[in-house]
């Protein structure tokens, strides 16, 4: 990996690339009539984050593994219901839209040949790859993605931000220790505590027993962390009514292992890519081909635009 020091944009691709599909009517097509509204929203969505925010840095990162399995063997029901196909060796193939699947290799191939970085690491998901370009990172980093998950990276003092979409990605929530403690009660660094506690049914992850959002985010404040919490079980002073301790006591086998679940890796072996953001396509002719074969038309364009815009 080379240095980051400017400000440097991170996607988590495939919650944009999904939000693009669900987004954008399927009437959006190829010449040969096969659908591209993934394909072509992405672009839009690049080139509106590429235009109101103006990275110096991009990274599209890749879920290489959406459900890597030293999560699963911690925690088995971890995206389980999501599986489309168990497989023996290599990752699940997870349960996506008939109609997006065929998308992706186009939405590759396209980032490829504009010259986007695109990073996938063997073994990890893309906010594994997020979480250690942000720690690596030596200035602002800024983290598109529709996954709350990655809310445990938000770090004010080192201008670490999470770029919510609320609607497609012109209407963005920008999250930052002030707006966590506010509308959770902890910061960048109490967020993946609290998700352990609270649970994430979309994820499938247990939580402890009557245990939510409000009373976790309140033991933390009183007990400081998720280690403290699990200290407190023991201790017959600790504020804890009976029905808390009990509950963390019997789910003392889950806290000791959904941490390292929850938490994004930071020390993901990163390829050494060139993240400067392109002002010219680094393959012309291939993309100049895909744009003709998948009539990428304006979306295409307006990125090119906006990729050779001089910086403001």
């Amino acid at each position: 990996m080379r240095g980051v020091t400017g400000r440097l944009m991170l996607l988590d691709t495939a919650s944009l690339y999904f939000r693009a599909y669900f987004g954008v009517p399927d009437s959006v097509r190829a010449p040969d009539g096969t659908p591209v509204n993934a394909v072509r929203g992405l672009l839009d969505f690049i080139d509106r984050l590429v235009k109101d925010h103006r990275p110096d840095e991009l990274v599209a990162c890749m879920d290489a593994d959406w459900r890597p399995r030293w999560r699963v063997d911690l925690i088995p029901s971890y995206k389980a219901h999501r599986v489309a196909e168990a497989r023996a060796s290599g990752p699940d193939e997870e349960e996506v839209p008939d109609t997006l699947s065929p998308q992706v290799p186009v939405i590759e191939a396209v980032l490829d040949a504009l010259g986007i970085a695109r990073v996938g690491v063997a073994e990890y998901e893309a906010d594994d790859v997020i979480g250690t370009f942000t720690g690596r990172a030596r200035g602002p980093v800024d983290i598109v993605t529709g996954d709350r998950d990655l809310y445990q990276l938000v770090d004010d003092a080192r201008g670490v931000r999470v770029l919510y979409p609320l609607k497609g990605v012109g209407t963005l929530q920008l999250t930052d220790e002030a707006w966590l403690r506010e509308k959770y009660g902890v910061d960048g660094r109490g967020y993946a505590d609290l998700a352990t506690l609270r649970g994430d049914p979309s994820d499938g992850l247990p939580g402890v027993p009557g245990i939510g959002e409000k009373t976790a985010a309140k033991l933390l404040a009183e007990f400081g962390d998720l280690a403290g919490i699990v200290a407190a079980v023991d201790d017959p002073k600790a504020k804890l009514t009976p029905s808390q301790r009990r509950r963390l006591d019997e789910a003392r086998p889950y806290l000791a292992v959904a941490p390292t679940v929850v938490k994004v890796a930071g020390d993901v072996p990163l390829p050494d890519v060139d993240t400067v953001l392109p002002r010219a396509p680094r393959d012309g002719a291939t993309l100049e081909a895909l744009a003709h074969r998948w009539g990428l038309g304006g979306s295409l364009q307006r990125l090119l635009t906006t990729l050779g815009a001089p910086p403001a």
